[in-house]
């Protein structure tokens, strides 16, 4: 290739990087208005684009190759995104929008209109159509009821699902304001999760925090007793309580005040349903049941790759071993601590410790129940843990069966919004911060025996935000504001 050529194919390179770009612009704006205009969310092969980069849009198609041996081009999606928005029958729910144009191209002899117009038509048909909202109350604002706030907001949109009524706190200042200014501080920059992409205004004389449009009104208080949520505007509100003080069913009914009528535990509970979305959430919604737990981490990363694989070639004993980022249970100095080891400084020190992750699959899949222990070791990283799961099969298996199993659950099913496959041979717990899985599946990791029948699987997972997706997930279930999906 002479220089001439050289100049004129890098200047088409450029110009189609910006054609695109002007195309990811386009969806993009499209993306808003039916967020805002008919409350459809649109994502791509499961990445939020609301509010993302037009290269990151461009780098979101392409794993539409994971689905079908080609790219899809950004200007196919933006057709099938605008013909969404001019469809008069369109209702709220969320869309992949990856996932569609992928089905369209392996379908035959379909037109593109009909083609989108008739799956939407049965999604909406044979899904709850969601109109109402559900307030929401966060008992307690640590890292992860931070981490709940930036989440609900980020998926609020027009306000048709959960909305983020008010937040509960014990007081710690006797400057209101100031102890308002603080937390805002915190939710607004993460050391590990960046700055929040929104705006924060305070109001001390009301005691309210507008986040992104979001009024949410914050009370101090002792203890749950002291709340009437009713003087607030609240009504049949979901309590989503962070603290991890009250663990069982009495405990927790203790939120069931007026203006409240469910609660949610972001931690396993004792004598309340333990629940991980896409595995035992119709529990959730059994007559009578107004308190449940969310589990925790742990239990939420590996259910469901657990799911999978027992489904698929059984299980028949295993142990599983967390490599576990540490927590602001530990010290960051040697200190008193009444759990063993733990009060040795967690930066500085690689702690054994016990989890209850193991036994905590038993009450999601009963039927497993004696067959797994656990045990963790929390190690100095502030976020992202590693699951290693060492499982002996009922079936005589392979690694290239196995890892196709947990590929196809994570592109395919139930379990598309919890399992995430990675090939990358470059993957570390870095790699992982930010997402909205439970768990990543590290593919090239995954070990077999001679004999084919005890597998080692290793699963990363954001134990802060990927567990907060979770939750969002399960709270959307739970209130009966799930908005019909197509993924």
């Amino acid at each position: 290739m002479n220089q001439h050529d050289q100049l004129r194919a890098t200047q088409e390179t450029l110009n189609d990087w910006r054609s695109g770009e002007k195309q990811a612009l386009e969806l993009l704006k499209i993306a808003g208005d039916l967020r805002f205009d008919k409350g459809v969310e649109l994502i791509m092969f499961r990445h939020d684009i609301y509010d993302a980069r037009p290269s990151d849009v461009i780098n979101h198609h392409l794993n539409s190759k994971k689905y079908i041996d080609q790219v899809l081009p950004v200007g196919f999606t933006l057709e099938i995104a605008q013909m969404i928005y001019n469809w008069d029958q369109v209702r709220p729910m969320k869309l992949d929008l990856g996932v569609l144009a992928c089905d369209f191209i392996t379908s035959k002899g379909q037109g593109l209109e009909s083609f989108v117009h008739d799956r939407l038509t049965d999604v909406l048909d044979s899904q709850q159509a969601v109109e109402e909202h559900c307030d929401v109350v966060l008992y307690g604002f640590g890292r992860i009821g931070r981490l709940l706030a930036r989440r609900i907001i980020s998926t609020t949109g027009r306000g048709d699902q959960l909305r983020l009524r008010a937040i509960v706190l014990r007081p710690k200042m006797n400057d209101i304001q100031a102890e308002l200014e603080k937390r805002a501080a915190l939710l607004i920059d993460d050391s590990i999760h960046g700055r929040f992409a929104g705006t924060v205004e305070l109001d001390a004389e009301n005691g309210t925090m507008t986040v992104n449009g979001n009024r949410i009104h914050i009370i101090f208080a002792g203890q749950p007793e002291d709340i009437d949520y009713t003087a607030y505007g609240i009504k049949d509100a979901l309590v989503i309580d962070n603290t991890g003080v009250w663990r069982d069913k009495e405990g927790l009914s203790r939120h069931l005040r007026p203006g409240a009528s469910r609660v949610m535990l972001t931690a396993p509970g004792k004598d309340v349903p333990n629940i991980v979305h896409g595995i035992n959430q119709s529990e959730a919604r059994e007559n009578g049941v107004n308190v449940i737990s969310a589990a925790s981490c742990t239990t939420n990363a590996i259910v469901p790759v657990i799911k999978t694989l027992d489904d698929g070639l059984g299980i028949e004993e295993g142990h599983i071993e967390t490599i576990h980022a540490y927590t602001s249970d530990q010290n960051l100095l040697d200190n008193f601590h009444k759990k063993p080891r733990r009060g040795r400084g967690a930066a500085t020190n690689m702690v054994l410790t016990s989890t209850g992750a193991a036994k905590a699959v038993a009450k999601v899949l009963p039927h497993l129940a004696g067959r797994l222990t656990g045990n963790a070791v929390r190690v100095p990283t502030p976020d992202v843990s590693l699951a290693i799961m060492n499982l002996t099969l009922k079936k005589e298996t392979s690694v290239e069966e196995i890892n196709d199993l947990l590929k196809q659950a994570s592109l395919h099913g139930e379990l598309v919004e919890q399992i995430h496959y990675s090939t990358s041979t470059e993957y570390v717990s870095s790699n992982a911060v930010g997402m909205t899985t439970t768990s990543v599946v590290d593919a090239p990791s995954t070990l077999i025996s001679v004999d084919g029948k005890r597998a080692t699987i290793y699963a990363w997972y954001d134990n802060e935000y990927g567990y907060c997706c979770q939750v969002v997930r399960l709270a959307k279930h739970f209130a009966f504001v799930r908005r019909p999906f197509y993924y």
